[in-house]
């Protein structure tokens, strides 16, 4: 399995167990959301190649980060087809949201957060595929294998570009948005998602 531990060290806690049985209890929803997560990664990518078009480090890796993840959401729709599972709407999780709410709104404290926020959302993915893994069929178990180490990767370009665009340090606020994400990780969600908290 892809070496995994640089984003264990970023987040401040596992996906609770209880996560993961429900996960188990409801696959058909959990590759619906899968799905949904690979085509908002791609589109959060294509936004920011929009927004941010004098810079060419940026441009080139949300390029290829969009191209990942829509290949992505390619593999997760082609389970679904062969496993005939309907592609339903589902309302969204509250983790994205609830990550950008102490957003800051000017430049370009808004880049270096929005940089911060992706990175914190590949490596829960990534946490999230290592630990269902084990528990699935062997086709899903060698898809979700498969996926660590483009998210991994994925996590380390979104904070390289955050550090790079920064005038000062960002570890007060990686601290801040690892705290905020802990808490979205470990409290109660009334919805399974793949990024809810443990169902109540």
């Amino acid at each position: 399995m892809h070496d995994i531990s640089a984003i264990q060290a970023l987040l401040l806690c596992e996906t609770p167990d209880r996560w993961i049985e429900t996960a188990l209890q409801n696959q058909e929803i959990l590759l619906v959301d899968h799905a949904n997560c690979e085509k908002k990664a791609a589109s959060t990518a294509l936004n920011m190649i929009y927004r941010y078009v004098d810079k060419y480090d940026l441009l080139t890796k949300m390029s290829r980060l969009a191209r990942e993840e829509l290949r992505h959401f390619e593999q997760v729709i082609a389970i679904m087809k062969k496993r005939n599972i309907e592609y339903v709407q589902l309302s969204s999780a509250r983790y994205a949201g609830g990550m950008r709410e102490g957003i800051r709104t000017h430049e370009p404290e808004k880049l270096i957060d929005s940089l911060i926020i992706g990175a914190f959302i590949e490596a829960r993915s990534c946490e999230r595929f290592a630990k269902l893994a084990p528990f699935l069929d062997d086709e899903l178990q060698a898809f979700y294998l498969s996926l660590l180490k483009s998210e991994s990767r994925h996590f380390e370009d979104y904070l390289k570009l955050a550090e790079k665009y920064a005038a000062q340090p960002i570890d007060d606020r990686i601290i801040y948005y690892a705290n905020l994400e802990r808490s979205l990780i470990e409290s109660p969600d009334d919805e399974f998602r793949f990024h809810s908290g443990p169902v109540s």
